[in-house]
Order: C-alpha cells, then sequence, then structure tokens
C-alpha cells in the first residue's frame, strides 16, 4: 500500500460504486489520502466496458474515474465472497455504494446491521432520488436528473428551442464530490464522537444545487427563467462572441468594465445610447446589444482581442477545445494534467486534484487497478492468511488479476 500525505490519510474506504457518481466520490477521498478499496464483481465495473475510446485495450473512461485505487474483485452471489465483504466494511471508516435500494440489506450488509458491529462507519449512499421520498425506489441516470431538476429548461440557445442537456454529465459528477464533501463532514464528527452515521445524496439534488441562480430569480419574480445560450440572466454583457477566426467570453457587466470594453472595441458613442446606459437597460435591450457588439468584436482575432483586453484589465478568455485546454499553461501550472504509468496501458494522462492543500497535498500516484489486482493484499491486509486466500481464489469466490 503507498503512503499518502493527503489530508485524508489513514482513512480507509469500501467503494461498492460502479460507473460515475460513486467512482468520482471515492477518486477524491483517494486523492485526499484515503486508502480506497474497489470492490467489483467478477466481470468488473460496467465503465470497464465503456469503449471505445481504449488505450492498449484498458477503458480510457474506467481508467479516469479510479486511478488511485485498489481492487478487489468478488463473485457476491458466494457467501463466502459476501463474508470478505462483511469482513471488509467491519473494519472500514466508510463504505460508498450506489447499489438499487434494498440490495445492501438483501446481503445483509445494509446501515443498521453495519452499525452495530461498527459503530464508527460512515456508509455513505448515492442514488438518483435519495433514499427517502416517492422517488426513492427510481433508478438514476444523469439525463433524467437534468430534465427534472430544471437545469435542461435553462441550458440551450434560448426560448422555444428543444431543452439541452450539459455536455457533461454534471449530476453525476457532482453527486460524487457532494458525496466526499459528506463524508469528509462525517469523518470530522466521527473524530470527535466516535459514532458514524448514513451520508446520503443523491443525481437529483445534485442537478438542483445547479440552479441557485436561476432559482433565486424564480423565488423572487414567479417566473421561470429560460435558456439565454452563453449569456447571463442578470448581468450584460457577459457571454460569448464571434470573432474572425473563434470565440471569446467576455464579462463586462459592470459599469467600469463596460466602460473599458467600449474603449478597447473602439465604440464610446455607446456609453450615450439610453438603451445601454446601465445594466439594467442592457438587458432589457440585450438583442440589440449583442447585434452591435457582434459587429465589432468579428473583425479581429480572438488573439488579438485578448491581448487587448488583458491590457485593460478586463475579464475575458477563450473558448477552449478539450486538448486545448490540456495544453493550457495554467492548467499545466495547476496540476491538473498529470500522468500516471498503467500496468496494461503504459504512460497515460489522467485530470489532477481540484484542490491544493498547503501542508498535506493531494497526491496522484497510483492507476487504475486492472481486474482483481489488489485481491490478494487487500485480503492480507484485513487479516486472511495466504492459505485462506488461495482457497478463496481456487473456489471463485475471489477473482485476481
Amino acid at each position: 500500500m503507498t503512503s499518502s500525505t493527503g489530508p485524508l490519510a489513514g482513512m480507509r474506504v469500501i467503494e461498492l460504486a460502479h460507473i460515475m457518481a460513486g467512482p468520482v466520490c471515492g477518486l477524491m477521498l483517494a486523492d485526499m489520502g484515503a486508502d480506497v478499496i474497489k470492490v467489483e464483481k467478477p466481470t468488473g465495473d460496467d465503465s470497464r466496458r465503456f469503449v471505445p475510446p481504449e488505450i492498449k485495450g484498458e477503458s480510457a473512461a474506467f481508467m479516469m474515474m479510479n486511478r488511485n485505487k485498489r481492487g478487489i474483485a468478488l463473485n457476491l452471489k458466494d457467501p463466502a465472497a459476501v463474508a470478505v465483504l462483511h469482513k471488509l466494511l467491519t473494519t472500514a471508516d466508510v463504505v460508498i455504494e450506489n447499489y438499487r435500494m434494498g440490495t445492501m440489506e438483501r446481503l445483509g450488509l445494509g446501515y443498521d446491521e453495519l452499525a452495530k458491529l461498527n459503530p464508527r462507519l460512515i456508509y455513505c449512499e448515492i442514488s438518483g432520488f435519495g433514499r427517502t421520498g416517492p422517488y426513492a425506489e427510481r433508478g438514476g441516470f444523469d439525463l433524467i436528473a437534468q430534465g427534472m431538476s430544471g437545469l435542461m429548461s435553462i441550458t440551450g440557445e434560448g426560448p422555444d428551442r428543444p431543452p439541452v442537456k450539459v455536455a457533461a454529465p454534471i449530476s453525476d459528477i457532482n453527486a460524487g464530490i457532494l458525496a466526499a464533501m459528506g463524508v469528509s463532514a462525517a469523518y470530522a464528527s466521527m473524530l470527535q464522537t466516535g459514532r458514524g452515521q448514513k451520508v446520503d445524496t443523491s443525481l437529483f439534488e445534485a442537478a438542483i444545487v445547479q440552479t441557485y441562480w436561476q432559482s433565486a430569480i424564480a423565488f423572487a419574480t414567479g417566473e421561470s427563467p429560460k435558456p439565454l445560450g452563453s449569456a447571463h440572466p442578470i448581468n450584460a454583457p457577459y457571454q460569448s462572441f464571434r470573432t474572425r477566426d473563434g470565440w471569446i467570453n467576455v464579462g463586462a457587466a459592470n459599469q467600469a468594465n463596460w466602460l473599458r470594453f467600449l474603449k478597447v472595441i473602439g465604440a464610446p458613442e455607446l456609453d450615450d445610447d439610453p438603451r445601454f446606459s446601465s445594466n439594467l437597460e442592457r438587458i432589457r435591450n440585450l438583442p440589440a446589444l449583442v447585434a452591435i457588439l457582434d459587429g465589432f468584436i468579428k473583425t479581429d482575432t480572438t488573439a488579438n482581442w485578448l491581448a487587448r483586453m488583458e491590457a485593460a484589465s478586463l475579464p475575458a478568455g477563450p473558448v477552449l477545445e478539450i486538448l486545448e485546454m490540456h495544453a493550457d499553461p495554467q492548467a499545466l501550472a495547476r496540476e491538473m494534467i498529470v500522468q500516471v504509468d498503467h500496468p496494461n496501458a503504459g504512460k497515460m494522462s489522467t485530470l489532477g486534484h481540484p484542490v491544493k492543500y498547503s501542508e498535506t497535498p493531494a497526491q496522484i500516484t497510483r492507476p487504475a487497478p486492472i481486474l482483481g489486482q489488489h485481491s490478494r493484499d487487500v485480503l492480507r491486509d484485513t487479516g486472511y492468511s495466504d492459505t485462506e486466500i488461495e482457497a478463496l481464489v481456487q473456489t471463485h469466490a475471489v477473482i485476481v488479476a
């Protein structure tokens, strides 16, 4: 087991999660130093089959979501494997699970049972809609959560256009991040009180909290906001504009930035236009404002506009493609693009940890496990002898790489 300097060093996590939301939670905890043991079925996490793309036969999606973890594979149809899992859970600090409601209870591994044996256990459940309420037994998918949260009603080019989901699976990713936050808070509480607890979040709630801004508007006005493309509901100009060779985002909403923006584009006369005299008027006359500004911005290149706006201390940035972001000097300086050595895929890139700690830095030192890679090591750590391990392997209760 690799030693860690992260803020959660010493925490042991059993990840009974697949695809994305649960694995994101495990990834966050692992980056922060926890020993995260990913438990897979004999055929592996379903994301191992999310191909293409693949790197030397390994799923790129699986490797992204499961770096920094150790892996064990168990056949939970075998009572001996269930017993192994039971022992793992009763010696762990945290369990993450995103099974259908009732699955863990049927295995005899529900929170009530485990809490009696391990009162310090933090039991993290990630589901489609949460473990309470009328939708508790429904399965969860990012697309469904984005639609039901209201997120798809505010995303898109404009009113009366087809609904558009956020391209990234934002409810899955955010649910994993929220779960990691919840686990960290519950762990801090457990260190003080000696008592664990259940942590319960969902894709639905993870998508709802993305509507803070639009929900505030709806609470205040009694009306549901509509999609505005890249524009902002209460600030203007604050959106994307097409340049001669690409796109640029401009944040010139407050009056000082608005006046700087007019100087940069060479249109000081717009300050005298009553339609644009204040942010309120610019919002009211946004289509006319955008049409005028488009005429100016499209006359020059993205690089030239960015240089001028930076010189004027005006908030602006390019609209980068993903590979351009990977090569961006700030992303590299913040170690958001890092490399690991995978036993099959070789040297490969992954995304870095998004929070920096001055005293307990996060580390990304381990690639995603191949199926059953650490089964023997995990069992030894849990107290099994080599003879006992070999018996479990021979009966296929435990799968090894």
